[in-house]
């Protein structure tokens, strides 16, 4: 009796494990670990296990009710579990000796640590103690973390031996003919089947598929499928291939509807030949036009920063919003930004203003426009993907915009492998080119949030996908290297041969392998205006107008004459970067010897925006801000309790699920028969899934009053490497919501 009831009052000693994939192993651990989650006070301090797996890093905390945990709950990692392939330094110290080492692979540790700090590269920074640890136990561990963060080869990545599991114990289900896309729309453009349906939503008539590049016959970089104008012969294409970078003939990305298109190629090698390719390339893409129009050719490679570039302002801009600490007044912290340059590139001077010039092209001048590049992989994946968001509101949907990354980035051959350093042999090939589009997005859904299906959490979730290796999207450099590993790892598995690789190894579209259905919900904006969804305003329809802008300013003065055939000369390019600095107007009226592109934009920015129509962004300094969810989200000093976007987002989605279930109850009242009995309560939901995260109550019941809400939300801050509070100083001000204050520089020429 006396040891059932010792049973009954001890409470029972919890293993500190960790949850285990399937094919992930545990490669080493260490006991009696603190993770620091303060640095202004120890009590909130977690003690447990540290492991390290063949696939993450994860430590376990012997509190089983933390207390915060994340909102959005991953199905693949627990809330403080690291993914190998996302860290971006290994840092161990001996505070008592002074000593600090940043260990890569296959590096002897002559101290025993005493703390272990981790990078990541979604800017995360964890900090673990080891004060109480066996000190062999620890350095073990901290040697097996950077080991195992440095895989020799690609197919050593986590995502190999996990796809092959999964593949295996899911494959009954698979038999009985269950999807691996779960009903997903997203074109993969890997078939001409996805490109045919691509000309004709755009309307391309005079475009064609062609599978010259079947078995990457000419290009190991390009698609199997590609589209050409119907006037070049496939034996024409083969024999230009021959002088292009990498084979890469150039490839159509969108048409317009009055006929302009636009197309991406690489520099020609043989200086000899360039101007007769040109001529032939162009000529062909005039004849696809309706009015036979004139091309004209972008050289991004003189017009935008280099790649270098782009990561230096990455890195200066991450130190300045991650690692130094807040102690400089807001008007020095943002002055520290925009030297930082991140900004600048993301619009004034680069990415978003180079892409409405294009626009201006293909939708004022009605003329196609050819973007090239040394190896049209990298600065033209992301102009010609903002060129299409902003003209096609396809794109703007959460699968079109799926479809756009899928086609201009991963089909295209964008280097993810290297861009994202997986395997972290070259840090010079490194650049966080997609997450500088993925901000240009958010830059246009700041501006015009009723134009986009989904949300900032969907942006900041997808740039997090590209540090888990267990998708095909961001593992590989083209198609070509994709296919010939799937097809490695599915014979060295015993997968059948012509098994579709989205099922044995998914895409990340596919959100249910990451995220419930609830946490899905939260990819949705309340505010999208969808196609023919007008906003009512007073019982009147209403649309968005936009704010009053200081508009674009030609950098193409006058129109050139076009050449014979429609080639222009190198002189009558899209501008180079030492012209892109605008001459901004104080007002809409008309200017003398304006320009048409100044013409353009000043009519376009006089009229109200349309959610469904042309978008060109704001590009002023005061209009492109901070991306605070992407930049900020893990610093605890800069999370605004129940404040910030959030509370807009949480106030709204609950509107719209009201509306919706008002719209269910009239559908059901309007179809009711006679005497079939009474209404569904106020409250109930409808049949389906709720399309809101936050749902709306019913009129009895109090409203909720959400504690767990944050500028962070649906993330938290909690246990990332903390800093001095900054409450009451300056930058207090902008971090809890307050307009963005600009330096004293910016204003004078802003003004």
């Amino acid at each position: 009796l006396q040891t059932d009831l010792k049973k009954t009052i001890e409470p029972p000693i919890r293993k500190l494990e960790p949850k285990l994939l399937q094919g992930e192993i545990v490669v080493n651990e260490v006991n009696f670990v603190k993770k620091c989650i303060s640095a202004e006070n120890s009590q909130e301090d977690l003690w447990g296990k540290l492991i390290c797996t063949n696939f993450k890093v994860s430590f376990v905390p012997q509190d089983d009710s933390p207390k915060q945990k994340s909102l959005l709950s991953h199905l693949l990692l627990g809330e403080h579990d690291i993914p190998l392939t996302c860290l971006e330094q290994v840092v161990t110290v001996n505070d008592a000796k002074g000593k600090r080492k940043v260990l890569g692979s296959n590096q002897k540790l002559k101290f025993n640590p005493t703390e272990l700090i981790l990078y990541c590269k979604d800017l995360r920074i964890l900090r673990f103690c080891f004060h109480e640890s066996g000190p062999e136990s620890a350095k073990k561990v901290c040697l097996a973390i950077a080991h195992y963060s440095h895989p020799a080869d690609l197919q050593l990545l986590f995502g190999f031996e996990y796809q092959g599991q999964r593949y295996y114990e899911s494959k009954g289900e698979l038999l009985n003919g269950s999807s691996g896309w779960g009903g997903l729309q997203t074109s993969i453009f890997d078939r001409p089947s996805d490109w045919d349906r691509e000309i004709k939503r755009t309307g391309a008539s005079e475009w064609r598929v062609c599978s010259i590049n079947e078995n990457y016959a000419i290009s190991p970089s390009l698609p199997e499928y590609v589209v050409v104008p119907v006037s070049l012969a496939d034996q024409d294409l083969k024999q230009y291939s021959l002088f292009f970078t990498d084979q890469r003939i150039p490839i159509w990305c969108w048409s317009h509807k009055n006929g302009s298109a636009l197309v991406r190629m690489t520099t020609i090698n043989d200086p000899l030949q360039q101007r007769k390719i040109d001529q032939k390339i162009f000529t062909a893409i005039t004849k696809s036009h309706p009015q036979f129009s004139e091309v004209i050719k972008s050289d991004l490679d003189k017009c935008l920063p280099s790649l270098q570039e782009i990561q230096s302002a990455f890195i200066k801009v991450r130190q300045i919003c991650v690692v130094d600490p807040f102690e400089e007044s807001e008007e020095r912290w943002h002055s520290s930004v925009e030297n930082s340059r991140w900004l600048e590139y993301v619009s004034l001077r680069a990415f978003l203003k180079h892409s409405a010039e294009v626009v201006y092209h293909l939708d004022g001048k009605n003329v196609s426009v050819v973007l090239q590049e040394e190896e049209d992989r990298d600065l033209s994946c992301a102009i010609s993907s903002l060129v299409q968001l902003m003209l096609d509101p396809h794109y703007r949907s959460l699968v079109g915009f799926q479809s756009l990354v899928q086609k201009e980035w991963v089909m295209a051959g964008h280097r993810f492998l290297d861009r994202c350093n997986h395997l972290k042999k070259n840090d010079k090939e490194e650049s966080p080119l997609f997450v500088l589009f993925l901000d240009c997005v958010w830059q246009m859904m700041n501006q015009y949030p009723a134009a986009f299906e989904f949300t900032e959490t969907y942006l900041t979730v997808l740039s997090d996908s590209m540090w888990i290796p267990l998708f095909s999207t961001f593992l590989f450099n083209s198609p070509k290297q994709r296919t010939q590993h799937l097809l490695d790892f599915a014979k060295s598995k015993a997968i059948p041969q012509g098994k579709d690789q989205t099922v044995f190894f998914p895409p990340v579209w596919k959100w249910s392998q990451q995220y419930s259905p609830k946490d899905q919900t939260l990819f949705n904006n309340p505010l999208y205006v969808g196609k023919g969804a007008p906003c009512v305003q007073n019982r009147e329809v209403k649309s968005f107008r936009r704010t009053k802008q200081k508009f674009f300013s030609s950098t193409l003065r006058g129109t050139p004459t076009s050449l014979r055939n429609g080639l222009r000369g190198a002189e009558d390019s899209l501008p180079r970067r030492s012209s892109l600095v605008s001459e901004l107007k104080p007002d809409f009226s008309p200017v003398k010897d304006e320009s048409p592109s100044e013409r353009f934009f000043r009519d376009w920015f006089s009229r109200p925006a349309d959610p469904q129509g042309v978008l060109i962004p704001l590009l002023m300094p005061s209009h492109v801000v901070i991306w605070k969810l992407f930049f900020l989200r893990w610093v605890p000093e800069a999370c605004i309790r129940s404040g910030g976007p959030i509370a807009t987002f949480h106030k709204l989605s609950q509107l719209v699920d009201e509306i919706e279930i008002l719209q269910s109850r009239l559908r059901q009242y309007k179809g009711r028969s006679p005497g079939s009995g009474a209404l569904p309560s106020p409250g109930a939901p409808p049949s389906d899934q709720r399309r809101m995260y936050f749902t709306a109550f019913a009129t009895n019941e109090p409203p909720p009053t959400p504690d767990f809400l944050s500028s962070s939300f649906p993330f938290t801050p909690v246990g990332n490497l903390c800093r001095s509070g900054i409450h009451g100083t300056p930058i207090s001000k902008f971090l809890n919501g307050a307009r963005v204050w600009l330096s004293t520089e910016t204003l004078d020429n802003d003004t």
